[in-house]
Protein backbone atom coordinates (compact mmCIF):
# COMPACT_ATOMS: atom_id res chain seq x y z
CA UNK A 1 0.00 0.00 0.00
CA UNK A 2 1.64 3.39 -0.69
CA UNK A 3 0.90 6.74 0.89
CA UNK A 4 -1.72 8.80 0.04
CA UNK A 5 0.07 11.56 1.54
CA UNK A 6 3.04 11.50 -0.79
CA UNK A 7 6.01 13.41 -3.60
CA UNK A 8 6.67 11.71 -5.98
CA UNK A 9 5.57 8.40 -4.58
CA UNK A 10 7.76 9.29 -0.92
CA UNK A 11 5.65 9.46 1.75
CA UNK A 12 5.46 13.16 3.36
CA UNK A 13 4.76 12.36 7.21
CA UNK A 14 7.84 9.98 7.90
CA UNK A 15 9.90 12.91 5.89
CA UNK A 16 8.38 15.55 8.41
CA UNK A 17 8.55 13.86 11.37
CA UNK A 18 12.30 14.10 12.06
CA UNK A 19 11.61 17.82 12.56
CA UNK A 20 9.97 17.32 15.43
CA UNK A 21 12.19 15.11 17.40
CA UNK A 22 15.08 16.54 16.61
CA UNK A 23 14.12 19.64 17.40
CA UNK A 24 12.43 17.95 21.07
CA UNK A 25 15.44 16.05 21.65
CA UNK A 26 17.82 19.10 21.30
CA UNK A 27 15.15 20.98 23.67
CA UNK A 28 15.93 18.69 26.67
CA UNK A 29 19.70 18.79 25.98
CA UNK A 30 19.55 22.34 25.66
CA UNK A 31 17.86 22.06 29.43
CA UNK A 32 20.72 20.01 31.06
CA UNK A 33 23.35 22.60 29.63
CA UNK A 34 21.44 25.02 31.36
CA UNK A 35 20.71 23.38 34.59
CA UNK A 36 24.24 22.90 34.43
CA UNK A 37 25.88 26.24 33.80
CA UNK A 38 23.21 27.00 36.94
CA UNK A 39 20.68 28.34 34.49
CA UNK A 40 22.15 29.94 31.56
CA UNK A 41 19.71 31.85 29.90
CA UNK A 42 21.09 31.28 26.89
CA UNK A 43 20.57 27.61 26.63
CA UNK A 44 16.61 28.02 28.61
CA UNK A 45 15.75 30.11 25.58
CA UNK A 46 17.27 27.90 23.25
CA UNK A 47 15.24 24.90 25.23
CA UNK A 48 11.77 26.83 24.84
CA UNK A 49 11.82 27.87 21.42
CA UNK A 50 13.24 24.56 19.93
CA UNK A 51 10.30 23.22 21.82
CA UNK A 52 7.60 25.43 20.29
CA UNK A 53 9.34 25.06 16.69
CA UNK A 54 9.08 20.90 17.78
CA UNK A 55 5.32 21.59 18.33
CA UNK A 56 4.74 23.39 15.51
CA UNK A 57 6.89 20.83 13.60
CA UNK A 58 4.58 17.72 15.06
CA UNK A 59 1.13 19.19 14.16
CA UNK A 60 2.66 19.70 10.09
CA UNK A 61 3.42 16.08 10.36
CA UNK A 62 0.34 15.30 12.31
CA UNK A 63 -1.60 15.98 8.80
CA UNK A 64 -0.19 13.91 6.21
CA UNK A 65 -0.12 10.77 9.21
CA UNK A 66 -3.64 11.23 9.53
CA UNK A 67 -4.17 11.07 5.89
CA UNK A 68 -1.89 7.70 5.98
CA UNK A 69 -3.79 6.59 8.95
CA UNK A 70 -7.36 7.12 6.86
CA UNK A 71 -6.00 5.25 4.29
CA UNK A 72 -4.84 2.27 6.14
CA UNK A 73 -7.78 -1.32 5.72
CA UNK A 74 -5.36 -4.00 7.54
CA UNK A 75 -6.96 -3.91 11.08
CA UNK A 76 -3.77 -4.70 12.76
CA UNK A 77 -1.98 -1.86 11.32
CA UNK A 78 -4.62 0.54 12.20
CA UNK A 79 -4.67 -0.42 15.56
CA UNK A 80 -1.10 0.29 16.29
CA UNK A 81 -1.66 3.47 13.72
CA UNK A 82 -4.77 4.47 16.45
CA UNK A 83 -1.91 3.83 19.36
CA UNK A 84 0.94 5.95 17.33
CA UNK A 85 -1.42 8.58 17.10
CA UNK A 86 -2.38 8.71 20.54
CA UNK A 87 0.90 9.01 21.90
CA UNK A 88 1.74 11.60 19.76
CA UNK A 89 -0.97 13.77 20.35
CA UNK A 90 -0.40 13.27 23.98
CA UNK A 91 3.30 14.14 23.52
CA UNK A 92 2.13 17.08 21.65
CA UNK A 93 -0.23 18.00 24.66
CA UNK A 94 2.84 17.55 27.15
CA UNK A 95 4.89 20.09 25.44
CA UNK A 96 2.43 22.31 25.14
CA UNK A 97 1.67 22.46 29.10
CA UNK A 98 5.56 22.46 29.36
CA UNK A 99 6.21 25.61 27.01
CA UNK A 100 2.98 27.14 29.12
CA UNK A 101 4.89 26.47 32.50
CA UNK A 102 7.98 27.78 31.12
CA UNK A 103 6.01 31.46 30.49
CA UNK A 104 4.57 31.09 33.68
CA UNK A 105 8.06 30.78 35.84
CA UNK A 106 11.05 30.48 33.22
CA UNK A 107 13.47 29.35 35.89
CA UNK A 108 11.87 26.38 37.26
CA UNK A 109 13.93 23.39 36.27
CA UNK A 110 11.86 20.54 37.86
CA UNK A 111 8.73 20.04 35.91
CA UNK A 112 9.54 21.10 32.43
CA UNK A 113 12.62 19.05 32.63
CA UNK A 114 10.42 15.85 33.99
CA UNK A 115 7.68 16.54 31.14
CA UNK A 116 10.57 16.83 28.49
CA UNK A 117 12.17 13.21 30.14
CA UNK A 118 8.56 11.49 29.85
CA UNK A 119 7.79 13.13 26.59
CA UNK A 120 10.79 11.78 24.69
CA UNK A 121 10.38 8.27 26.63
CA UNK A 122 6.83 8.32 25.08
CA UNK A 123 8.26 9.32 21.75
CA UNK A 124 10.68 6.76 21.91
CA UNK A 125 7.63 4.22 22.24
CA UNK A 126 5.62 6.45 19.44
CA UNK A 127 8.62 6.09 17.10
CA UNK A 128 8.83 1.47 17.59
CA UNK A 129 4.97 1.86 16.65
CA UNK A 130 5.60 3.95 13.48
CA UNK A 131 8.10 1.28 12.83
CA UNK A 132 6.07 -1.61 13.22
CA UNK A 133 3.60 -0.39 10.63
CA UNK A 134 6.02 0.23 7.91
CA UNK A 135 8.43 -2.42 8.57
CA UNK A 136 6.10 -5.13 9.84
CA UNK A 137 2.72 -4.30 8.31
CA UNK A 138 3.88 -2.28 4.77
CA UNK A 139 2.31 0.23 5.33
CA UNK A 140 3.14 3.36 3.24
CA UNK A 141 5.67 1.03 1.17
CA UNK A 142 5.10 0.28 -2.07
CA UNK A 143 4.84 -2.98 -2.92
CA UNK A 144 7.55 -5.23 -5.11
CA UNK A 145 4.07 -6.50 -7.69
CA UNK A 146 3.57 -2.17 -8.23
CA UNK A 147 7.27 -1.86 -9.46
CA UNK A 148 8.69 -2.86 -12.84
CA UNK A 149 11.89 -4.70 -13.68
CA UNK A 150 13.91 -1.90 -13.46
CA UNK A 151 12.64 -0.58 -10.20
CA UNK A 152 10.60 1.90 -11.58
CA UNK A 153 6.78 2.21 -10.40
CA UNK A 154 4.04 0.66 -13.54
CA UNK A 155 1.87 3.19 -12.37
CA UNK A 156 3.85 5.95 -13.03
CA UNK A 157 5.53 6.52 -16.74
CA UNK A 158 7.95 8.82 -17.08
Amino acid sequence: MTSPASVNRHPIHPMLVAIPIGLWVFSMVSDFIAVYRNGDIFWNNVAFYTMAGGLIGALLAAVPGLIDWLSITDRKAKSIGLWHMALNLTIVGLYAVNLWIRTKNPIEYKIPIALSVVSILLLCVSGWLGGDMIYRHGVAVESSHDLGIDGRSKLHHG
